[in-house]
């Protein structure tokens, strides 16, 4: 290529073309290809959540009691949660110089008392479930959550721990007395995987919930990351007012002893939108020479996707599914759009749900 065709390449780059693309008369919409469809459509509720870790000492489980009967009400078939599954964790971790030696809790106690590793675990879970009997037995029970444990799915273990009568919490087989205090500790924890969504579904007879999280797309590779978080925070600090006010008005909410006021003020449009503002439009509007705040939007837009795809890949095989998406509420507004646009699929408005 000749410099005066290199230039001339650039030139036309910079003309804004993308604008006059989009407004194409005869691009395809794809939201309209389901119109007509026969059977059921899937009904898809997110509720974007807080991250219980930062409640304050007075929290109590027993503050979303309120929360859980209204999601109750919605009977979904299907819960998924904002965590890494067992599959990406055992990708990671073949590839340290990429993702880290610590990109997901390590497995080695349930693998020393199953035999089992990761691909393994994973398989035996769904051997076990496609035959899981209507009224399992806790050896089946105690059997399952020590290998949803070697499959790095600590959520899912939970959930048949919580629907073992209390007398049966205990070890044997494949549960040894360390992972017993390990399913103990989980019971304990503020995380909204382990308070909400496994409590919600051992209430609902469901045997599982789904980890639908992924880091693979924002993990920078960057020289230095101490400036691109400098960069980041700077960007963010420009949000305004509005992400105070919210953020006070969530600490009121937050210490009283019925959390379903807080839950309908984090889930309102409003309230969505300044977080959407914060994260994205105040990182596109920040000047960087580094153009650190535009690689975080990319990466964002990357876990998002990834992650709406894995909720996808929870009912592909269920048409017409209802299906709860427990997610960090600043996702939620990708959820809505992208879950939104998918051929069959019904995204449930949370407010009425909540009311």
């Amino acid at each position: 290529m000749t410099r005066w065709t290199y230039g001339l390449c650039c030139l036309l780059a910079a003309l804004p073309l993308g604008a006059g693309a989009q407004t194409a008369p005869d691009r395809l919409d794809l939201t309209t290809l389901d119109q007509g469809m026969t059977g059921p459509r899937a009904q898809v509720l997110v509720l974007g959540t807080v991250h219980l870790s930062g409640m304050p000492a007075s929290f109590k489980p027993a503050a979303l009691d309120g929360l859980l009967d209204r999601l109750a009400l919605f009977c979904p078939e299907i819960v998924t949660i904002e965590t890494e599954s067992g599959e990406e964790c055992d990708m990671a971790a073949r590839h340290p110089a990429r993702y880290g030696a610590d990109y997901c809790p390590s497995t080695d106690a349930a693998r020393a008392a199953t035999g089992l590793d990761v691909p393994a675990a994973l398989a035996e879970a769904d051997k076990m479930l496609k035959a899981w009997p209507a009224a399992p037995t806790p050896a089946q029970r105690r059997r399952l959550a020590a290998t949803f444990l070697a499959a790095n799915d600590h959520a899912s273990s939970y959930v048949q721990w919580l629907q073992l009568p209390e007398a049966e919490r205990r070890a044997g087989d494949g549960l040894d007395a360390k992972l017993v205090e390990m399913l103990g500790k989980i019971g304990k924890r503020n995380n909204e995987n382990y308070r909400i969504a496994a409590r919600l579904a051992a209430r609902l007879g469901l045997q599982r919930v789904y980890p639908v999280d992924n880091h693979t797309g924002d993990r920078m590779d960057l020289p230095d990351m101490k400036a691109f978080v400098r960069s980041i925070e700077a960007a963010w600090a420009t949000a305004g007012p509005a992400m105070k006010t919210r953020g006070q008005q969530e600490d009121v909410l937050a210490a009283a002893g019925d959390l379903l006021p807080l839950y309908r003020y984090i889930n309102t449009p409003a309230g969505l939108k300044v977080l959407a503002d914060a994260n994205v439009s105040a990182s596109l509007r920040h000047t960087s020479p580094d153009g650190y705040p535009q690689m975080f939007v990319a990466g964002w837009e990357i876990r998002n996707l990834r992650m709406v795809a894995n909720v996808r890949e929870t009912f592909r095989e269920r048409p017409g599914a209802r299906v709860l998406s427990v997610v960090g509420s600043s996702h939620k507004p990708w959820f809505d759009a992208w879950l939104g646009q998918m051929q069959g699929v019904d995204i449930v408005d949370v407010e009425a749900v909540l009311k």
